[in-house]
């Protein structure tokens, strides 16, 4: 419909061109008879006029200029004057120059022709690119941003129709215009992975791609859309995307650490308030047992007060250590520290002996100080104690080994029992997270190790676990050594 609508107005403008070229033939015709030009001067005259002609008419003006031009040369310059020779050598060697001259002009006038309309081509795709460019990146964050690129492309390319498919999220955002041939189309780029054009309904089909790997697709129908143009935008759309998933992982992030902090705060004030009751609970059960004058049934209900509010007392100083950790301004208090001191130390406070006896400690030979906060560190080693106690087989010994590396201090806590699946070795170290051995062993409230992982990290170290050997476990605490305060 469009190349028919165009025909009758270039038909007109190329005979506007060759009456043009006549008048301007008949001007110079009049002017070099008046100035009783000779013959070859006419012709040169004529060639300026067949060059003009052929550089700005086209050459199907320079062409009928051409054949105009010979004629008035054999009829008014040639011998004899007012009548025609036809046939002479002259005129057809005057006629081939002329043809010549009009070809090669033409097609070099052609030639520049559509090299500055390329080059404007080019200019303009380049600032719809930068409009665009610059309204996508500005997006209204309360719009979802498929949306906003669609209308962005379609008001500034206005191009006929636009969809743009997001694998991630599954969704499809279409222009009004956009057909369901379209859609399906701009999905199966994505899952072909590959650009294609239509050549039917003039539509280029582009995979969107970050770091080499499609995510989406993005589908342009219009005259005006070029190879070039459909690639940039599929770039322009990933990023943008991508540049929204980023925001919205952020806005995550911020609201997670604030309710972190809430719950932190919560748990403080939830602690405090228990211990002073509880430490009142526990003196007056141990008062009790300790006054004796009870009875066998009273003893053991007073002594299951004082061992219960015992493990309350643990899981509040828990929650005030958890809590205290939490806090973004907690500094530790770092000091030159021994494991194997820390560790003798832990060990002379368990309570039955039998237990104590069951610990084998092992200090390396060329032991350095660590850099930690003394009562952190003391509580991070007596919780990877108190585990092995926990979970190790009865009776079984305990190892441990403080060895040195190149740039910190390991202290290794090895015990006897089940294991722990690879899978989860690294949840072990969540919070409140218990494996399912541990639900089904000894009692716990899973945030012992968590507490021992945030206390590594305040000191810049490291916490891990092997549980290769399959009936034996093993816990790594490391910090930095004193004069290497990076691990």
């Amino acid at each position: 419909m469009e190349s028919t609508a165009h025909d009758p107005k270039r038909k007109l403008q190329t005979m506007l061109r060759c009456f043009y070229s006549m008048c301007g033939l008949a001007g110079f015709t009049w002017l070099a008879f008046q100035l009783k030009f000779d013959l070859p001067s006419a012709g040169f005259v004529y060639l300026i006029l067949v060059v003009l002609t052929a550089e700005y008419g086209g050459f199907l003006a320079a062409t009928t200029t051409s054949i105009a031009a010979v004629i008035c040369l054999d009829y008014f310059f040639e011998a004899p004057i007012f009548a025609f020779s036809v046939g002479e050598r002259t005129d057809w060697l005057a006629f081939a120059a002329f043809e010549f001259t009009a070809l090669v002009i033409s097609r070099l006038a052609l030639h520049a022709q559509l090299k500055a309309r390329e080059a404007e081509a080019r200019h303009r795709d380049s600032e719809h690119l930068y409009e665009t460019a610059r309204q996508v990146l500005l997006f209204d964050k309360i719009r979802k941003p498929g949306d906003f690129i669609t209308s962005s492309i379609l008001q500034v390319f206005q191009v006929q129709a636009v969809v743009l498919f997001d694998a991630v999220s599954a969704e499809t955002y279409a222009s009004s215009s956009a057909s369901r041939e379209m859609q399906d189309g701009a999905r199966g780029a994505y899952y072909l992975d590959a650009d294609r054009f239509d050549s039917l309904t003039r539509t280029w089909f582009v995979p969107l791609r970050l770091g080499g790997k499609p995510f989406g697709s993005l589908a342009l129908s219009g005259a005006r859309v070029t190879s070039t143009v459909a690639t940039a935008l599929a770039s322009l759309s990933a990023i943008v995307l991508e540049r929204s998933r980023s925001f919205e992982r952020e806005y995550r992030a911020e609201a997670a650490r604030q309710a972190e902090c809430l719950r932190a705060a919560v748990l403080d004030a939830l602690a405090h308030d228990i211990k002073t009751p509880l430490t009142i609970i526990r003196t007056a059960s141990s008062g009790l047992l300790a006054a004796g004058g009870l009875s066998g049934e009273k003893t053991e209900l007073v002594g299951l007060i004082d061992e219960q509010s015992t493990k309350l007392n643990d899981l509040t100083s828990h929650l005030l250590t958890a809590a205290r950790l939490d806090t973004t301004d907690f500094q530790p208090e770092k000091e030159p520290l021994l494991f194997s001191s820390l560790l003798r130390s832990v060990i002379d406070d368990v309570d039955q002996r039998s237990q104590r006896e069951r610990f084998h400690l092992s200090p390396a030979p060329d032991e350095v100080p660590a850099l930690g906060d003394r009562k952190l560190i003391k509580r991070a080693l007596a919780q990877l104690l108190d585990n092995a106690l926990k979970y190790s087989v009865p009776e079984t010994p305990i190892e441990i080994t403080v060895s040195v590396t190149d740039t910190a201090v390991v202290a290794e806590v090895r015990n006897e029992g089940p294991g722990i699946a690879s899978e989860e070795r690294d949840r072990v170290f969540e919070r409140f997270y218990r494996t399912v051995e541990a639900q089904a062993g000894a009692p716990g409230t899973g945030l012992g190790l968590s507490i021992v992982k945030k206390i590594a990290d305040a000191h810049a170290g490291r916490v891990w676990v092997d549980s290769s050997d399959g009936d034996k476990t093993a816990f790594f605490f490391a910090l930095p050594k004193e004069q290497d305060n990076t691990l």
